[in-house]
């Protein structure tokens, strides 16, 4: 067998600054290329520019550096996929069939594909959100992994490509600022907390919304990804939980460690957005499958946020 070579695509994303950097130290600086639109100030390994929507160059960049792994976390995500539709769709969806159609042809081994809780619509239970379950997203950008979810499964079946998929709640690190997500304001609320003791958050008070620290998540993702191929029994994206939260919930915590931060409420178009996912997850499959345990909660993820939160 080939070794190990991996491909990051949307690498200077929340998500793949923070993977490259787990992946790196696993595996090593020169088996991991990262891609993105443009270079990063400083790549700390081998970096490719990639327009992902083109397939040539993808199938080119993959050729030249033999890779065997591609863990393709581009995509426009759920509040920038809604002013965009048509490019979404292109990121999100026609540049993964790209992906899936170099699995077929046996160019690359293994997909990594980021799916997320905007899948789930109207037809979901909101509460503990079963693994399976009527989809109906009500955005493009959970249209296009609802979509990436069916193909993953078919090119599995049909193909016996190997795909392996997460459904990511919202995540939260502070590596990077927010991009474009309707969970952002779990980010941004810690350094408006630091610098001004005061947030004016989009959402309302109660909306709750499944969450998940940085680094369970990187960790749940390198985990399936490593795991024994007969132990990944879902081709499409896997229910992933750590905690539940509301945004009254979260700026109560952070008061624990700054007694005088101050939360305001200003609703945005994104409610409407975090009014159509689900509030709670079951993801009783991912840890009876391949071993998924979480680490974070809710406490312990805000005292590590506001130690490591350079202002």
């Amino acid at each position: 067998m080939n070794q190990k070579k991996i491909l990051v695509t949307g690498a200077n994303g929340q998500i793949g600054s923070v993977l490259t950097q787990s992946l790196r130290s696993q595996f090593g600086t020169d088996l991991v290329i990262t891609s993105d639109l443009s270079a990063p100030e400083n790549p700390n390994g081998p970096f490719e520019i990639l327009d992902i929507t083109d397939h040539q160059m993808t199938a080119d960049l993959i050729q030249k550096h033999k890779i065997t792994d591609v863990y393709h976390l581009a995509a426009l995500l759920s509040a920038k996929g809604e002013a965009n539709p048509m490019l979404t769709w292109r990121i999100n969806l026609d540049a993964y069939l790209n992906i899936l159609e170099l699995a077929r042809e046996k160019k690359i081994q293994k997909i990594f594909f980021p799916s997320t809780i905007a899948v789930f619509g109207a037809t979901t239970p909101r509460e503990e959100t079963p693994q399976d379950v009527p989809l109906l997203p009500e955005t493009v950008y959970g249209i296009s992994k609802t979509s990436g979810e069916l193909l993953s499964n078919y090119y599995a079946k049909k193909f016996d490509v190997d795909v392996r998929s997460l459904r990511y709640p919202g995540i939260i690190g502070y590596q990077s600022l927010p991009g474009g997500g309707t969970t952002d304001y779990a980010v941004e609320i810690f350094y408006e907390a630091l610098r001004h003791k005061t947030y004016s958050c989009f959402l309302e008070a109660d909306t709750r919304l499944p969450m998940m620290y940085i680094f369970d998540a990187i960790r749940a993702t390198i985990e399936l990804m490593e795991a024994p191929k007969q132990n990944v029994k879902l081709k499409y994206g896997y229910n992933l939980a750590a905690m539940s939260f509301t945004p009254a919930e979260i700026a109560a915590e952070i008061q624990k460690h700054i007694p005088d931060f101050k939360i305001s409420y200003a609703p945005d178009f994104r409610q409407a957005i975090a009014a159509s996912w689900t509030e709670s997850i079951d993801d009783a499959q991912a840890r009876a499958d391949w071993g998924w345990r979480h680490e974070f909660d809710l406490s312990s993820m805000v005292k590590d946020m506001l130690e490591n939160i350079k202002i």
